[in-house]
């Protein structure tokens, strides 16, 4: 893919229909071929998460409608249709205040972890109506320009919380009695969540990506150890990269909390990306990992009361020091609120000029 050097003229867009008063860039290439070079570690222009990419989470999975997150080609109120079953028929609450789900605590569905041997029911996913959800969104709301993302939003150690409550739930990886219960539960939640990735790559051919959630978290520190993760979680995530990137799809790590210390699980589970929380150190962990891994660098805040001429400063700054082409990293969308319009077009500019296209 042959991209031309910077042009200024990348900068004079139209105006942006979502933000009055805020020109769109006119990328030398779509955003799928944009972002896709980065993935491909060969950027064009600094990625910001989440803006330049394309949600897709389909009704047709019973999660995103009880998680109260549905993106795609029909609309979806969240506060009149959010919440209900899940595809294990958990029953999950719509919290307005927080705009999204949870699993209301207290009543858990499994006491111990090898009753899912029992008490478990299967999803039937060749029922659900891939057909229809294919029609709605091919070719209109995952158009091929796009860099596509599917969301999946329960992992393997948020689901074992949906079944357990997240007290039992961590004593369950620790308990030696239930230890091989969990591992048999992961391994067979891996097979099924194959199926379903199979299903959306043979339906909507124009997912590029997979972006999957298993928080591991607190505001201070890691739930667990990091040689617990690899045992008891990795060797089972390393099977859904492995299988999504021998289809050429790329694998997007969403995972909340202070994970520094698990950041060489999170390699060895097959990631291509992971985007920290705030909570942590972006830079050490871009000093540390970002040859092997793609990290979303949260920057330092702009000062108070910032001039135009401080912001593209600041931008210009971030851009020198993680627009690297032989080291790239992406723009966080836990630090969206920075990007102000002088800072987001420096540091375009900045990062096509770094980038050596």
């Amino acid at each position: 893919m042959a991209i031309p050097k910077f042009d200024p003229k990348e900068l004079d867009g139209p105006e942006s229909p979502f933000m009055p008063g805020v020109k769109m860039i006119n990328y030398p290439v779509s955003p799928y071929e944009g972002i896709k070079a980065l993935y491909d570690r060969k950027p064009v222009w600094q990625v910001l998460d989440s803006m330049d990419n394309r949600i897709f989470t389909p009704r047709i999975l019973p999660d995103n409608v009880a998680r109260a997150f549905v993106i795609e080609g029909a609309p979806f109120d969240a506060a009149t249709e959010g919440g209900g079953p899940d595809m294990f028929g958990i029953e999950w609450e719509y919290i307005p205040v927080a705009t999204g789900s949870m699993v209301r605590p207290g009543k858990p569905f499994l006491e111990e972890a090898d009753e899912w041997y029992d008490k478990l029911v299967w999803p039937d996913i060749d029922a659900w109506d891939w057909e229809g959800s294919a029609k709605l969104n091919n070719g209109t709301f995952l158009s091929p320009d796009n860099f596509n993302v599917a969301w999946f939003q329960t992992g393997w150690y948020e689901r074992l919380i949906s079944f357990m409550d997240f007290e039992a739930a961590i004593m369950a990886l620790y308990d030696e009695d239930q230890k091989e219960a969990v591992k048999a539960l992961f391994d067979k939640l891996t097979d099924l969540y194959i199926r379903i990735f199979e299903k959306y790559i043979t339906y909507f051919p124009d997912v590029h990506a997979f972006f999957i959630h298993d928080d591991w978290g607190s505001q201070k520190e890691t739930f667990f150890s990091p040689a617990l993760a690899e045992e008891m979680i990795v060797p089972y995530m390393k099977r859904v990269t492995d299988y999504l990137h021998s289809k050429g799809k790329y694998c997007i790590l969403h995972s909340c909390g202070q994970l520094l210390k698990q950041v060489p699980n999170i390699i060895a589970a097959g990631w291509d990306a992971w985007g920290p929380q705030l909570m942590n150190d972006s830079y050490k962990i871009y000093e540390l990992y970002g040859d092997k891994l793609l990290i979303g660098i949260n920057p330092d805040p702009l000062p108070e009361g910032a001039t135009e001429e401080e912001q593209r400063a600041a931008a210009r700054e971030f851009a020198n020091k993680f627009c690297n082409p032989d080291k790239p990293s992406f723009f966080n969308f836990y630090s969206a609120s920075i990007l102000t319009p002088a800072y987001r077009e420096e540091l375009y500019k900045q990062s096509r000029i770094n980038y050596g296209v």
